[in-house]
């Protein structure tokens, strides 16, 4: 039987929260008091910018549980988090302790920089070991400075490495804005726990918080010749790449005008009117990138500017962000400032002038709903979809595992709901909030609002699976070349891809500009029998 949540304990503890973190071992800092202790405990790269390590690094999404009432229950919690709501009272009455104990260093940053919804961020991070400084620095660094007569609210994170990792979890008590993190040191659970939470109270405002990356992309239309405003929402789960792409120039004629601007890459909190507010100042990313590949990331990356974690840093000092022997989730906090491509040899900036989508007919031209999925088989590298379409790939939230996300799933296929493993709650609730601000817009605006689906995975993979479960790769996958993708994604702004028909009853990408694409659609790799188990398999998954 599940464990009751006790209401009354955590509202004790929301209630004696604030006089425990008023003790004289709380110490207040600035983010650039933060940086200074921090850098002590840093690697510094060739190129000007310091490097840190964390013992924990990728985020514990299965060891986080949601108290309070069934409106924030996990609808599906694993035999962890179960047990997890059973010891959380004793929990919560040792953590009261622990933050009266413990030197403790605080933090406030700003979410946001609008005149509606600007959450303050209050993070309280242990100092028990004084290399933990470089959390509330390297997190602090992805926001804004705090300001003043900012409407809010106001959310608090208590952060406690200290706690022994066989008793690691994540506590998120949504109806007091309060998230707690236990025995991990991964700056990630920072970033997430203060989104997850301002995604949730977004809704409180009409928003619907998205786990999507956003730019803005000026194309020349192939049916009027004009140039078009495009505002972009790109979702998908960690490490697929809402990064790549929300900063990826596409390979546009920037000398006929066309170009692309980071807004987002992460999250950001949809309005009514097909605008969006987005979240962060600057980008907490995977580091995997190539400079000729992703141009702009990379650049921003290699600035004296950048925080690096967890990344391959040789002995004189030089960076390699594809050497992942020591983990494959290595991760960098990015000036969004210093996202640069060279034109005409000179570095020209893409950083869009503001942080918020402006809304439909007030700023661009159209919309552009994009999923990115990960899969290997017989998925289509592009798909075109109906209104109703895209809210159903919203709901199914088709990928794979990354290191990122579950390191010892990676490869695996996985489904979530809105490719938000962040949503708080029932999550039909976020899925019916899609639907009803797409549909209205598509009624609003119609021909103005454009939905895709791209798969950033292959094609062609084969393996097999003996009857004791064991699997043998007989095929690799083709990777979709980077070029390629981009060519996709620009032609579906132009308007010049060509789509038929597919087997998912979608619009199945034959051909771009540059011709045809046979060699990568799924008859080319598998016969009709193949690719009918294929979308059973899909379809029964």
């Amino acid at each position: 039987m599940a464990p009751t949540h006790d209401l009354d304990a955590y509202r004790r503890f929301a209630e004696n929260l604030p006089a425990a973190l008023s003790g004289r071992n709380v110490r207040t800092v600035s983010l650039k008091q933060a940086r200074k202790e921090a850098i002590k405990y840093a690697t510094r790269t060739r190129h000007g910018a310091y490097s840190w390590r964390s013992a924990v690094s990728s985020r514990m999404g299965q060891k986080s549980t949601f108290l309070g009432s069934p409106d924030v229950q996990q609808v599906f919690p694993n035999e962890y988090q179960t047990a997890l709501v059973g010891s959380a009272p004793e929990m919560l009455h040792k953590v009261l302790q622990l933050v009266q104990t413990l030197p403790m260093v605080h933090i406030q940053r700003r979410m946001c920089e609008n005149a509606d919804f600007n959450p303050r961020c209050n993070l309280y991070v242990s100092m028990g070991d004084p290399k933990n400084i470089r959390l509330p620095m390297g997190w602090g660094s992805t926001l804004f400075d705090p300001g003043r007569h900012r409407p809010g609210p106001d959310l608090t994170m208590i952060h406690i490495p200290d706690e022994h990792p066989l008793r690691m979890q994540i506590l998120a008590l949504p109806e007091h804005n309060i998230n707690i993190c236990l025995g991990s040191d991964y700056t990630g659970e920072d970033k997430k726990g203060f989104l997850r939470q301002a995604m949730h109270r977004a809704a409180d405002q009409g928003m619907l918080g998205l786990h999507a990356g956003t730019k803005i992309v000026m194309a020349r239309d192939a049916k009027s010749g004009q140039i078009k405003k495009y505002g972009v929402f790109l979702f998908g789960l960690t490490a697929t790449g809402k990064s790549t792409w929300s900063c990826h120039q596409l390979g546009l004629d920037h000398d006929d005008g066309e170009e692309t601007q980071a807004v987002q890459d992460d999250i950001c909190f949809l309005r009514p009117d097909g605008g969006a507010f987005g979240s962060e100042n600057n980008f907490y990313v995977k580091t995997d990138v190539e400079e000729n590949l992703q141009e702009a990331m990379y650049n921003a990356l290699m600035d004296p500017s950048a925080l690096l974690e967890n990344v391959m840093i040789r002995h004189d000092g030089t960076v390699d962000f594809l050497d992942e022997r020591l983990g494959e989730n290595g991760r960098g906090v990015m000036n969004r400032q210093k996202l640069a491509v060279r034109r005409d040899g000179k570095l020209h900036s893409i950083c869009a002038d503001s942080v918020n989508l402006p809304a439909l007919g007030e700023g661009v031209d159209g919309v552009a709903f994009a999923f990115i999925t990960r899969r290997n088989t017989i998925m289509p590298f592009a798909q075109e979809l109906t209104a109703e379409q895209a809210v159903l790939a919203y709901l199914w939230g088709e990928s794979t595992h990354s290191f990122a996300t579950r390191p010892e799933l990676a490869g695996q296929s996985v489904r979530v709901v809105g490719t938000d493993p962040f949503i708080i709650g029932p999550q039909g609730r976020k899925v019916n909030q899609f639907h009803d601000i797409v549909m209205a817009l598509n009624d609003k605006f119609p021909g103005q609002v454009k939905f895709f689906q791209y798969n950033t995975g292959g094609m062609g993979e084969v393996i097999n699976v003996d009857h004791k479960g064991h699997k043998d790769l007989v095929r690799k996958t083709k990777r979709v070349p980077i070029d390629l993708m981009a060519a996709l994604q620009r032609g579906d702004l132009r308007g010049t891809n060509r789509y038929e028909p597919g087997v998912f009853g979608t619009g199945e990408i034959v051909a771009t500009a540059e011709g045809p694409l046979d060699k990568w659609r799924a008859k080319s790799f598998y016969t009709t029998g193949e690719m009918e188990g294929y979308v059973k398999e899909i379809v029964a998954g």
